[in-house]
């Protein structure tokens, strides 16, 4: 086995037993990336001297392991473009919170992944240098937004990876590239030196090969930032000491099996599936009804959800892309692509006078009805269970077409992005003739991120499905 196939876990280990040597490391990952980058498209720019930055924080917890790292994260060292012909070859003069985190736990950024344009999508489509390919099968998407990251991990061409999420752009790429993606509680990761794309919803987070993996790298970058004034206070966990917590005796709720475009899907059955594992493993389980209205013990339905997703996030769109005017920085707003002026366009109109009232005052009102609707929930149950996207990773153009790809692809999802509620995807079924993956999404309460872990590793353990989930060193 070569050593860029390692988990973060086992590398970790051999690194410190000196079974392996960051040299070896190195080598075999910038050999995996000089092999498959000119087919799969997920690096748009690497660090050369990562190695040599390597050695002088081996002696810190990361011990110098590399990172892919999306590319709306601030970095001194390597561009940030957020894939956008706008900031092409931009160097920001400082460094993101996370970065920053990362480069203080030992973690070396080895390069810069590809990604929608401004996140603009669930495809990694819209960048403007290119589409990436799913690892598993280069005929069909990585996802989105955050392709490039959960590709690199698929394709062991790092060790761990850094994504962001507004709604589904870390957890629908790792359902179909097959790897682990954890939102987290909305202010729980700082949003500082990352790329806006919609405020109130946006959500840095680790893509990993393990659970284990990304609850670790999860300790690392979360807590609070006084540079972001909507990070919480909230102290940090072990998160990584979740993954041996027993289940026994957790209330699961499972989710939109009932839903016209999932009933009888194998993304639905799947689901089913983890119900019954997880019943065995001593859970308690129950099956949430879909209802269009809030009511007790049932789910609302997610339609309305990409709707007020739909409004929100193009209206924070709007804003935030603003200041790319070509005065301050980078080039001017001919640059921008088809999708970033379909989201400024529609934002700016609803943000309008005599329209606010009609489309984003009342999407926020919906907004609190999914809130109170989870709120309600959570006090019967632990964790949420659900499909992650409707079914497998879609072929290469799919999106192109398909002015609401990202929502529709997103739409089991959006509920708890629009709530900030934090969500870990799984590999939950693999397909030996494609070679593609399907993903379950498992949900908690606010701040109650070591109860998915539990869960999330739980499942991982009893299933063949996580490719290193096996793995022995």
């Amino acid at each position: 086995m070569k050593t860029n196939e390692l988990t973060l876990t086992n590398t970790l280990k051999l690194l410190s037993e000196k079974k392996i040597s960051l040299t070896d490391l190195y080598g075999d990952t910038f050999a995996a990336i000089k092999n498959l980058n000119p087919t799969l498209n997920i690096y748009l720019s690497t660090d050369t001297d990562a190695e040599k930055k390597a050695r002088s924080v081996q002696n810190l917890p990361l011990m110098g392991i590399p990172v892919a790292v999306k590319d709306n994260f601030c970095t001194k060292d390597l561009p940030t473009t957020a894939s956008s012909r706008v900031l092409d070859g931009y160097l920001s003069p400082y460094e993101s919170t996370v970065t920053t985190r990362l480069h203080a736990a030992g973690g070396v950024v080895i390069g810069k992944t590809n990604m929608d344009a401004w996140a603009h999508g669930s495809s990694t489509e819209t960048s403007d240098y290119g589409a990436t390919k799913n690892p598993n099968n280069p005929g069909f998407l990585p996802g989105g937004s955050s392709g490039g990251s959960a590709a690199a991990i698929a394709a062991n061409c790092a060790t761990i990876a850094l994504g962001s999420e507004t709604a589904g752009s870390i957890r629908q790429p790792s359902a179909w590239c097959g790897v682990v993606g954890l939102k987290p509680t909305y202010g729980r990761v700082s949003r500082y030196g990352v790329i806006a794309m919609g405020s109130s919803l946006d959500s840095p987070g680790p893509i990993g090969k393990t659970v284990e993996d990304a609850a670790l790298l999860f300790e690392h970058i979360a807590g609070h930032d006084p540079h972001d004034a909507t990070s919480s206070p909230k102290s940090v966990s072990k998160f990584r000491d979740a993954v041996h917590r027993s289940i026994k005796g957790m209330k699961i709720g499972v989710c939109y099996g009932d839903h016209p475009k999932l009933k009888g899907t194998p993304a639905s059955k799947a689901v089913e599936s983890a119900a019954k594992l997880f019943e065995s493993l001593g859970a308690k389980v129950e099956f949430i009804p879909l209802s269009s209205e809030l009511k007790p013990h049932t789910i609302l339905t997610p339609d309305f959800a990409i709707a007020v997703y739909t409004v929100v996030q193009r209206g924070e769109v709007s804003s935030n892309l603003a200041r790319y005017d070509g005065i301050r920085y980078g080039s001017d707003r001919s640059k921008f692509g088809a999708e970033a002026k379909r989201r400024i366009m529609l934002g700016t109109f609803t943000l309008s006078k005599g329209y606010s009232d009609k489309y984003y005052v009342k999407a926020q009102q919906v907004r609190s009805l999914y809130i109170q609707n989870f709120k309600d929930l959570f006090s019967d149950f632990d964790i949420l269970l659900s499909p992650t996207s409707p079914g497998y990773a879609l072929p290469i153009g799919a999106s192109a077409n398909s002015p609401m790809f990202g929502e529709l692809e997103d739409m089991l999802l959006e509920s708890s992005s629009i709530s900030g509620l934090p969500g870990i995807n799984v590999p939950s079924f693999y397909d030996s003739k494609t070679h593609l993956y399907l993903g379950m999404n498992i949900v908690a309460d606010y701040w109650k991120e070591e109860t998915m872990i539990a869960a999330a590793a739980a499942f991982e353990r009893e299933t063949p499905f996580n490719r290193w989930g096996k793995q022995t060193v």
